[in-house]
């Protein structure tokens, strides 16, 4: 254990100034997420952005075309929450059906499989299949976050713990530990919403 927190803290104090700016504003996104504050968006908007230039010099080109999108839906996001607000003054908390995220899951894993034959194929890319599969999984669950569907926690917590391993392997150790935080945070916005969702239904 001492051997590993001397790994990381070294990492750490080698971590680009760009990369230590992405973490703490994704942080702060995820945060401000789990308590449905519509600044999360602004948050998302810029640490993405950073996140593409790192993904494309860490040759995660998938992770970095995922960044682009994101930030497309950080505007997206802002602008569903801001104008989906209702006399509560938030846009609520919804359920969707079992049959709705099995579908999804299919497709998903569909397109991932094609994706990832296709990088493996044309690209150098690290790990095509398994960063096709997060990549188009965290797409499905960012459309879920911005449409505040319950359930984008529980997708995210398997493309978060994916994501650790590809990370660090690629040398970006700082935000290989920030998924760790952001695996560690989820259960808390499981709660949140859930406690949300409930009172709205009451």
């Amino acid at each position: 254990m001492q051997e590993l927190l001397s790994i990381v803290g070294e990492q750490v104090r080698t971590t680009s100034p760009l990369e230590a700016m992405a973490v703490a504003l994704a942080i702060a996104y995820l945060l401000l997420a789990i308590r449905q504050n519509i600044w999360c968006w602004l948050c998302a908007g810029i640490y993405t952005a950073i996140y593409v230039y790192l993904f494309i010099d860490a040759k995660l080109y998938m992770e970095s075309v995922l960044n682009l999108f994101y930030f497309a839906m950080a505007i997206y996001g802002w602008h569903t929450w801001y104008f989906g607000r209702t006399g509560a003054g938030e846009l609520p908390v919804v359920v969707w059906s079992p049959a709705v995220h099995v579908a999804a899951v299919g497709i998903v894993v569909c397109i991932s499989a094609a994706n990832g034959y296709l990088l493996a194929l044309y690209t150098d890319a690290a790990f095509p299949y398994v960063d096709s599969l997060t990549t188009w999984s965290a797409i499905w669950a960012t459309f879920l976050v911005a449409r505040k569907v319950f359930e984008n926690w529980y997708y995210w917590l398997v493309i978060d713990a994916a994501s650790i391993v590809i990370y660090w392997l690629r040398d970006l150790q700082l935000t290989s530990i920030l998924y760790v935080v952001f695996v560690a945070m989820i259960p808390f916005g499981i709660v949140a919403w859930r406690r949300s969702w409930r009172q709205q239904q009451a």
